[in-house]
């Protein structure tokens, strides 16, 4: 996993739109008064997705302001946690989980195919398929690993084929659905697409 790089070309201003900036309001009454500081990650995941996806500097300044803490506070709590991006990230967004239930599970074919079908190395937008992937720390489906996400969506129970025709998918601008890619039922065991309870057959 590679540390996050600030991206050189950054814009010189930021500021939240008029829809972000109700939506900041109604998450600064969750918290209370003297204590606004606990608006950052929300605001910096409404900043993230106003802007494309990743988080410019501008951004983290002018949260800073709007929260009355310093910039540093912002900046570490951005550059902490992946889940934010301080630099430009494909239109499909591909977050390869690399802990060890997934690693067991295969993981590192999913990132053979990752390198092989968008780019090389982790963190680089192809202008080809506007496609780019990172590996990140557990998203918390390790029951059904190895898996991904793509933008807001779980893509679960990959292999080295399947894990291929979904990044073609991407490629072609036509995502497959994501979920269970072994037709598993959230958290049921392999195989069982139905199954009976109380002598009732449940889908």
């Amino acid at each position: 996993m590679s540390l996050k790089k600030i991206y050189e070309n950054q814009p010189e201003k930021f500021e939240f739109n008029e829809k972000n900036l109700k939506i900041a309001e109604e998450i600064l009454k969750k918290y209370p008064k003297t204590n606004k500081k606990s608006a950052v990650m929300p605001f910096l995941y409404l900043a993230q997705k106003q802007n494309q996806n990743w988080i410019p500097l501008a951004a983290m300044k002018y949260i800073a302001k709007y929260l009355s803490i310093s910039y540093i506070n912002v900046y570490e709590v951005a550059s902490f946690y992946t889940m934010y991006n301080l630099s430009p990230v494909g239109k499909y967004f591909v977050q390869v989980c690399t802990t060890t239930p997934c690693l067991i599970r295969g993981a590192d074919k999913v990132v053979k195919i990752c390198k092989e079908k968008i780019s090389k190395k982790e963190g680089i937008v192809s202008e080809k398929n506007n496609c780019s992937w990172i590996e990140v720390e557990c998203l918390g489906a390790c029951v059904n690993a190895p898996m991904m996400q793509i933008n807001n969506d779980y893509y679960e129970d990959l292999d080295e084929a399947n894990t291929k025709q979904i990044i073609d998918s991407l490629i072609k601008d036509k995502p497959l659905k994501p979920g269970s890619y072994r037709k598993r039922i959230n958290s049921a065991p392999e195989n069982l697409n139905l199954y009976k309870i109380n002598g009732e057959l449940d889908a």
